[in-house]
């Protein structure tokens, strides 16, 4: 019965082995010239042929540097340049700094895949959503794990039966921000630029948003104890945050995250009759440890770091794209998101349960 849990099937979505999709990749920091720009040009489907950042030097200096066609200015994007040059586009800016660039590739008729999480606000992501709607352009919210291996064998373990009834999850994500970035003066901690905190938003998303992409269920309400003891996390609420989640047919979720702690990641699901656990879940490697009965199972995998992760993901877009099939995770799955950190930042605050229309 469960001979087929023994390895990962790679690229179970994949439709197009022809065709490319040309990007340009807006926000040029370390995420986005480190991981984005070699993982899109080590993949199956797709190039870099323009880069946009503050000014048109650095964009063109980041350009040479890396064998990239073209770089232009934030404001050049917006009037259009280059537009010829690119298919879609790929927004690595600071959150708050999101709705502008999609609007504008929107308006160019171009599809965008953003980084998550989509907006500093819901109001703001919500715009973005009705902006490509309108347009109708693709928009493809950059969840890495939904194109993870082991992300994908545990949806299929759990479709199939694997836990019998889901009963519980716990989702953990942590680590220690400032000595990775040592500048208490970074966008993070800045609640202008990241929007309604920064643990939820950059960290607890990944527990949020794997849960319901596992389960297929949604949180109907939350309840959260949060705080900042830091000086440097003065400026946000939640240095430190745990959420009690209610989901849909009784199921429960606890899920911490802290960006001044160990680097640790870890989600488990436990069911009826079984129970799986990712561990590490969202730093890499994602290996499988899978219980239910007298059967205890340890899938693991090569190390699945985040270059592959998006080279994966981005060829998941371009799949879509090539194919003209509809991508999944889009703009409204993005937007509950928003609407569930939205929901636990207003239970942090007010210390009082709070429904999720």
């Amino acid at each position: 019965m469960y001979s087929w849990i023994t390895a990962y099937e790679e690229r179970d979505w994949q439709t197009s082995t022809d065709g490319t999709v040309r990007y340009a990749l807006l926000g040029l920091g370390w995420w986005t010239v480190d991981v984005v720009l070699p993982a899109i040009e080590n993949s199956d489907l797709g190039e870099v042929t323009v880069l946009v950042s503050s000014s048109t030097e650095k964009a063109v200096d980041v350009a040479v540097e890396n064998d990239v066609d073209r770089g232009i200015s934030y404001d050049e994007f917006h009037d259009g340049a280059a537009a010829d040059a690119y298919d879609a586009v790929y927004v690595g800016t600071p959150n708050a700094l999101h709705l502008e660039y999609v609007e504008t590739a929107a308006n160019l008729d171009k599809p965008a895949i953003c980084e998550k999480p989509m907006e500093s606000t819901y109001e703001r992501a919500e715009r973005m959503v009705e902006a490509c709607e309108a347009a109708d352009v693709p928009l493809m919210i950059a969840y890495r794990m939904h194109t993870n291996p082991a992300i994908r064998r545990a949806r299929e373990l759990i479709e199939d039966g694997f836990l019998g009834e889901p009963v519980s999850v716990y989702g953990h994500n942590s680590q220690p921000l400032l000595e990775m970035i040592p500048d208490p003066d970074q966008w993070r901690l800045n609640s202008d630029l990241s929007g309604y905190g920064t643990s939820v938003m950059d960290l607890g998303i990944y527990s949020i948003n794997t849960a319901r992409f596992l389960l297929r269920k949604e949180p109907v309400a939350v309840a959260n104890e949060m705080c900042s003891l830091h000086e440097a996390f003065g400026d946000v609420p939640d240095e430190r945050s745990s959420s009690l989640l209610a989901f849909e047919d009784g199921v429960t979720m606890v899920t911490t995250a802290s960006q001044n702690a160990h680097s640790d990641s870890q989600l488990k699901i436990s069911g009826t009759e079984g129970q799986i656990e990712i561990y590490p879940a969202f730093h890499g490697e994602a290996t499988l440890r899978l219980r239910r009965d007298d059967l205890t199972v340890t899938v693991e995998h090569e190390t699945f770091d985040a270059q592959r992760e998006m080279r994966e993901e981005l060829d998941y877009f371009a799949d879509r794209l090539l194919s003209g099939a509809s991508v999944y995770p889009d703009g409204r799955h993005g937007l509950q998101d928003m609407r569930i950190v939205r929901a636990i930042h207003e239970a942090g605050e007010s210390g009082e349960r709070v429904t999720l229309e």
